[in-house]
């Protein structure tokens, strides 16, 4: 190896790959992704999609990205700005451009740079490099699709065939500049294309090739990121998705309980489906219904005969759900609804992220309706946040909606595998069979006003849940005014108590001062790293981050009135500000908002910060 090409040290880079939907961005990025996690180091990524499933080819519309930022330092988030940009067209460049750091690389498949490409991606000369000012980066102009078609001439591929491996081939190039192990890649081409030795050969010649250029050409070097130091375990790389599905499924173990989960398809929540579609030798039971209401419907009766009951989807799913949900309310039955937050309204935003649905979440049901609401703040974290969805639906006899968003369900990082030993048991309040004289609405934990869960077929546990207000005690249908209202406390009270029965809220950071940042679920990441940079820039700032939105943890009031500005960031026009401002009276709250369907950029909320510090 040439001396130029003796890898250099470096703690952290953030890359992104862009391209039309058909050239494989989402795959690279994931075997980059999977290949670093193997290496040791620490990872978060941030796949970006466009809404259309096959949205015109070559335009800026649709351009598909996956972000990765992956270090030897703790990692909180994709990254604000990318120091490598692979544009495989003009589109891609057009679309990423401004989100590569000044002095950054870009490279490109110069192949695709014809004028007919310009002209869709809106460029109105021939040189877009001149055009868009771009002489502050490196360029790097690769012949990529030739390079490809020439490392797989002499295999029985189509032309087509051929060009879906140029993703590899830009992989390869990864692969050295990062100091990447392409064995792992390898290994899931085999794996992958198992009965089609043909695709194996293709995608490792074009891995390989691509490789060879890098590590051949003056213009191209190669940096070296050391694995992470992290405690012992055993990792793997988690989608958050996945992470919601694989917490339930721990939740119905912890439980003993069989988990049932009734969803309608909609993006981006499906795929919690589908994992669990594939844990049946877990007793889990899935039902894709014909539509929303059918879904939530099915796991109420579920629930109501016995099972860990899940439904699972996005906003405007959710609106559909508001009245199924007010009868699992009044039925007093466990329930999980999972909903993956989207940019709305009505279809809205479909693949982009956003956290909207706050205030549907916490008010959106007929009457008097109170549920318990958390949110999950990474992709690793829905594991235990579905889990403790789980533990208080069961322990509490109540609905729960957790609350996810696209970028925590897109979005994967390290997962330390937990040991099902070291989970809290989940202990629903499951009355004995046989027991005499069991009415539906006693209250089983006075302190709690949490009823007794009498699973239909057993002995003397016969009973009757419906839509109607219930009779206090018996469950009998009730228009007593002084009953209605009776009831109408006790479920609130319910709600109420579980503040006894979850953390206190922490404070990252002096304990009183003059800032607080405030979040809650999936912008913990870039709160926390605004907040950890800030204060080695001397700004006095203290930061906490909300898991349980109701109830609010008990000493929440006592935190906020430390402070003399309060900060609330939220990817919404300040749902959660709102909210504060509901409970708290007295309280300078300030606002930093985005509702552009992306999540924060980390420098983004330093400056507003910055701003509301000095007035």
């Amino acid at each position: 190896m040439e001396e130029n090409k003796k890898p250099t040290d470096v703690e952290e880079v953030v890359i992104k790959f862009a391209g039309d939907s058909g050239d494989g961005m989402q795959l690279t990025g994931t075997l980059l992704t999977d290949a670093s996690a193997h290496f040791g180091n620490d990872i978060a990524t941030f796949p970006d999609y466009p809404a259309e499933i096959r949205a015109p080819q070559g335009t800026v519309g649709g351009v598909s990205g996956f972000q990765v930022h992956l270090g030897h330092i703790k990692i909180f988030t994709p990254g604000d700005q990318a120091d490598l940009l692979v544009a495989m067209n003009p589109a891609a460049l057009k679309a990423n451009e401004k989100n590569v750091k000044i002095g950054g690389t870009i490279i490109v498949d110069i192949d695709s740079f014809t004028d007919k490409n310009l002209k869709k991606a809106g460029f109105q000369t021939s040189d877009p490099f001149e055009e868009d000012h771009l002489s502050d980066y490196h360029i790097i102009k690769a012949p990529i699709s030739t390079l490809t078609k020439e490392a797989l001439k002499d295999l029985e591929l189509d032309n087509k065939s051929v060009l879906r491996s140029k993703n590899m081939f830009v992989l390869g190039m990864v692969d050295f500049m990062f100091s990447r192990p392409v064995e792992a890649t390898i290994d899931f081409f085999k794996t992958k294309f198992a009965k089609k030795p043909i695709l194996i050969e293709a995608n490792s010649k074009a891995l390989q090739a691509g490789f060879s250029f890098a590590e051949n050409s003056h213009a191209i070097f190669s940096h070296k990121i050391a694995p992470s130091s992290i405690a012992k375990g055993k990792y793997r790389n988690i989608k958050g998705n996945e992470a919601t599905a694989w917490g339930l499924a721990a939740a119905s173990e912890k439980s003993g309980l069989p988990l049932f989960c009734g969803s309608y398809p909609i993006t981006p929540a499906t795929d919690i489906l589908q994992y669990l579609s594939k844990l049946r030798y877990l007793n889990v039971k899935t039902f894709q219904a014909e539509d929303e209401i059918a879904g939530i419907s099915t796991s109420i009766g579920a629930s109501f005969a016995g099972n860990l009951a899940v439904t699972t989807t996005s906003g405007p799913g959710l609106a559909l759900k508001t009245e199924a949900s007010g009868l699992a309310v009044i039925a007093e039955l466990p329930l999980v609804i999972v909903n993956v937050q989207r940019g709305g309204p009505s279809t809205g935003l479909p693949t982009k992220t956003e956290q909207a649905d706050l205030l549907q979440a916490l008010f959106g049901r007929s009457g008097e309706s109170p549920l318990p609401v958390i949110a999950a703040t990474s992709p690793s974290d829905s594991f235990y946040s579905a889990f403790e969805a789980s533990r208080i639906a069961l322990e509490h006899m109540t609905p729960v909606i957790l609350l996810t968003d696209g970028f925590i369900a897109n979005g994967s990082q390290p997962f330390r595998i937990p040991n099902m030993k070291d989970m809290p048991e989940i202990k629903p309040p499951i009355v004995e069979e046989g027991t005499e004289n069991y009415q539906p609405y006693e209250r089983l934990y006075k302190e709690n006003t949490v009823r007794g869960w009498g699973i239909p077929g057993k002995k003397n546990l016969q009973h009757r849940l419906g839509g109607l207000e219930k009779m206090t005690v018996t469950g009998n249908v009730s228009y007593v005014p002084e009953n209605h209202e009776k009831m109408t406390l006790e479920r609130e009270e319910k709600v109420k108590n579980i503040a006894n029965h979850i953390p206190l809220q922490e404070v990252e950071g002096k304990q009183e001062g003059d800032v607080l940042l405030v979040g809650w679920g999936g912008t913990y990441g870039h709160i926390k790293s605004a907040f950890d940079e800030l204060n080695r820039e001397g700004k006095n700032v203290s930061f906490t981050h909300f898991k349980y939105i109701n109830p609010l943890p008990k000493n929440t009031g006592e935190i906020l009135s430390k402070f003399k500005k309060i900060i609330v960031c939220e990817i919404n026009m300040g749902e959660f500000a709102k909210y504060l401002r509901m409970n708290f009276n007295n309280l300078d709250v300030y606002q930093i908002n985005k509702m552009q369907g992306l999540p924060f950029r980390v420098e983004e909320i330093k400056e507003k910060t910055i701003k509301i510090m000095e007035g």
